[in-house]
């Protein structure tokens, strides 16, 4: 069996007096496809900003790709990670956020490449042959001369997920990436998506509220509440007989909601 590409250890996170993570514990598995679903304010988000580095944890250890991402060894000791370590450690993941995130001065193409001319110093020849070829998978390559104030929502989240790409990362995570979109500009991002998850053999964990989507799309569906996995396993599982009460209770007012499942 192949070790887990992430692993969460007993980690807990708290921002001032409200516990947002509770010991978390978890694993996820090279190329698994993994959605995070549950209502707002479970932890969600956080778990993904934690492993992007963006917050920092209170307690625990993460270990990605076999390394320690906030901890790293020194005189036979784990000694909090520096600077250095934790920018080798961000390569190895992509992330695209709910609202874009682009450089609005920069063309779409220089939003492309910047990252792996600064990080990699990939040569810009390279870096735009490249961008290109990612611009083309997310439908985009006859707007890459274009600022993003000219592009629809729908577009500019497609630019960001090539944005992300373009560092080649082993994990993608994506956070809530259609909730800012019109209706009728969700389904093109959601097959980027697809395609991605057909394509690659990339490991993947989606945080979303489109739960006919995280059907489709997981492997695995993580329910949380309170900072806890309260229920896991496969998408049928979850979504058609779902053992847990919260659970079931969370579904029932997405169903009222009018949302597929």
């Amino acid at each position: 069996m192949p070790e887990p590409i992430i692993e969460l250890d007993a980690i807990s996170k708290s921002f001032g007096s409200i516990k947002v993570l509770d010991r978390l514990s978890m694993q996820v598995m090279p190329g698994e496809k993994l959605a995070l679903i549950g209502p707002s304010g479970s932890g969600k988000t956080t778990i993904l900003r934690i492993l992007m580095t963006l917050e920092r944890i209170d307690s625990g250890h993460i270990r990605i790709d076999g390394e320690q991402l906030y901890h790293m060894p020194r005189n036979s000791e784990l000694r909090p990670a520096d600077e250095r370590h934790l920018a080798r450690m961000r390569q190895k993941i992509g992330m695209v956020f709910q609202l874009f995130n682009l450089f609005p001065h920069k063309s779409v193409i220089d939003n492309v490449t910047l990252a792996p001319m600064l990080t990699k110093a990939m040569a810009r020849p390279a870096a735009e042959q490249q961008a290109m070829a990612l611009l083309e998978m997310v439908g985009l390559a006859d707007q890459a001369k274009k600022m993003p104030a000219q592009l629809s929502g729908g577009q500019k989240q497609r630019v960001a997920i090539a944005r992300a790409l373009a560092l080649a990362p082993k994990i993608m995570l994506f956070d809530e990436i259609t909730s800012a979109l019109d209706p009728e500009l969700v389904e093109e991002v959601l097959n980027v998506m697809r395609k991605l998850a057909a394509e690659t053999d990339m490991t993947m964990l989606l945080v979303t509220h489109e739960m006919g989507f995280a059907h489709d799309f997981a492997d695995r569906v993580l329910f949380f509440d309170r900072g806890r996995i309260v229920e896991e396993g496969k998408p049928d599982d979850i979504f058609r007989q779902p053992k847990q009460e919260r659970t079931q209770t969370f579904l029932r007012k997405i169903i009222a909601a009018g949302h597929r499942v």
